[in-house]
């Protein structure tokens, strides 16, 4: 059984997002995976949250863990991490640390969560900095991206890091055989791109992965690549203008298939299409991203994620779980050390 404890207090949209979630889950009548069951746990001020879960019809089968404060969206990380020791970010990294819960999901302030996690779970062996990693979609499937926000000055070492740790999360959570692993650049020559990436690309040559070598932008939805790695600030700018581009695309997709007869009768011939298309692309299919290198599992939710796309990020910290992915990277980098 895993059990995921998911903060009450953090997102846009909070608690009304997470109750729905649990809801969600809970009333399929089934396990979240046929492998394994779940058990549910929300941390946060009980006095907001026990009225909402008995509203929601859900009270006696979602733990409450109390925790008195909570976290602004633009609280700075570093006062959060000093002054509010017992807000829900901090109780429940602290559960996952005491092994009372397997993951914490939140959807609030990133560089808290990030912050209070570092400092309270640590990283694994041979880890110096955890990293974002987030799942973006590919004509034949998707490809994980990382570092998505976390370190926006990365070092060769710190590329290399990710590289191994991206890799191991393809095996071990998504069951792949041998990851392919690009390093994003602005050109797939070798002279190209900055002196860190240059190194790294010429390190990762000589490590027991599957590196592709450089990889461009356009890449990044193909079918050449399925680990891409990259600093944070990179990162994070990519994967921005990426979901920008999705909704773009969406709502005019919206917008002019219902603009005439004629494009509305299309509309209903193509839905089935139009709806794959949809899904394919929306940013809310991809939410969850696992905060790797820490010695504890943290996954985290885009803040201004809707039901849905919360519930996909709990069943990402449920697979995160159920396939030993700490155990399969330690035993990973500790392999990439000695060689």
């Amino acid at each position: 059984m895993s059990r995921i404890l998911i903060d009450g207090h953090g997102g846009d949209n909070a608690p009304q997002v997470v109750i729905e979630a649990l809801q969600k889950i809970l009333s399929d009548g089934k396990s979240p995976n046929e492998e394994g069951s779940i058990e549910l746990g929300v941390v946060g001020q009980p006095e907001i949250l026990t009225p909402a879960l008995n509203a929601a019809g859900i009270a006696g089968r979602v733990e409450v863990i109390p925790a008195a404060q909570t976290i602004d969206m633009c609280e700075s990380p570093a006062m959060a991490l000093r002054r509010k020791k017992d807000s829900s970010i901090h109780v429940g990294a602290r559960q996952v640390r005491d092994g009372h819960w397997d993951a914490l999901v939140s959807a609030g302030n990133t560089g808290a969560l990030m912050a209070i996690s570092k400092f309270i779970l640590k990283t694994l062996p041979d880890v110096d900095r955890p990293a974002i990693a987030s799942m973006i979609p590919a004509i034949d499937g998707q490809t994980l991206l990382l570092d998505a926000g976390a370190n926006v000055d990365s070092s060769s070492e710190h590329l290399l890091q990710f590289a191994v740790m991206g890799s191991c999360y393809m095996q071990a959570a998504e069951g792949m055989d041998s990851p392919r692993v690009g390093l994003l650049n602005i050109g797939s020559e070798d002279i190209k791109g900055t002196d860190v990436v240059k190194v790294a690309a010429a390190e990762l040559r000589e490590m027991d992965l599957n590196f592709v070598g450089n990889v461009e932008g356009t890449d990044l939805f193909l079918d050449t690549v399925d680990v891409v790695v990259c600093d944070g600030f990179v990162g994070n700018v990519a994967l921005k203008t990426m979901e920008g581009v999705a909704r773009f695309i969406i709502h005019n997709l919206r917008r002019e298939l219902s603009g005439s007869l004629s494009a509305k009768m299309g509309t209903l011939l193509a839905r089935d299409a139009l709806k794959r298309l949809k899904s394919k692309i929306d940013p809310a299919e991809y939410n969850g991203a696992p905060l790797l290198g820490l010695n504890g599992i943290v996954v985290k939710s885009h803040g201004g994620a809707n039901t849905r796309a919360f519930v996909r990020a709990i069943m990402v910290a449920h697979r995160e779980v159920d396939s030993n992915l700490r155990e399969y990277t330690v035993e990973a980098m500790n392999q990439w050390t000695e060689n």
